[in-house]
């Protein structure tokens, strides 16, 4: 299934100043048993967002209305823990285009790159201009451009280079899952094929 295309994105920020955020945090195990998509979003950081009685919880982040944004900027090591490909789809389905960390674990990277979601890690020292300049402004706005592969915080002109893996990069621009980069490759693969011996 194809993913929404990517080319710049500026937008305000939820901050989780979280180090260490396991993709159990991000979903719990018991919402795993679903074999599609839909709904995920709704189980984002479902215990730290709900307490028992279901009722969300006033101090948590994703509950605060001052925050909002299609930017979500995490803690280092951000999407430890197990494999599960759910933590991006919630991620997605929430709404979030960008996660912005010091360090993803790789099979995170991975899982958000195919969902349509952009990891991006920055050095330690620009996270926290992040951070500073949310708490100075909630609004504040932060661009990302995935073709000259830059973040930049608006309100203080600061920017960091960031890197992707240049195959998911095309994909990412083009709206591509794997099976759409082979289909748009058909004719590439067709006339290799007529020209190949077995």
């Amino acid at each position: 299934m194809a993913i929404e295309k990517f080319s710049t994105l500026t937008s305000s920020c939820i901050p989780l100043p979280i180090e260490n955020v396991d993709t159990d945090q991000i979903i719990p195990a018991r919402f795993l048993k679903a074999t599609t998509k839909e709904g995920f979003g709704d189980n984002l950081f479902r215990d730290w967002r709900y307490d028992k009685q279901n009722q969300p919880k006033a101090d948590f982040i994703l509950n605060d209305p001052t925050y909002s944004g299609q930017i979500l900027v995490g803690g280092k090591n951000f999407g430890s823990g197990s494999s599960r490909e759910h933590a991006a789809w919630a991620i997605a389905g929430y709404g979030i285009r960008v996660v912005v960390s010091s360090f993803f674990a790789d099979i995170f990277k991975g899982n958000a790159l195919n969902n349509g979601v952009l990891p991006v890690q920055v050095s330690e020292d620009f996270l926290s201009q992040i951070f500073a300049a949310i708490e100075t402004d909630a609004k504040t706005t932060v661009s990302v451009d995935l073709a000259a592969q830059s973040i930049t915080i608006d309100a203080t002109g600061a920017s960091e280079n960031f890197e992707i893996n240049g195959y998911k990069k095309n994909c990412l621009t083009n709206g591509y899952d794997d099976i759409d980069y082979l289909l748009s490759n058909k004719e590439k693969i067709e006339a290799w094929e007529k020209t190949s011996f077995y």
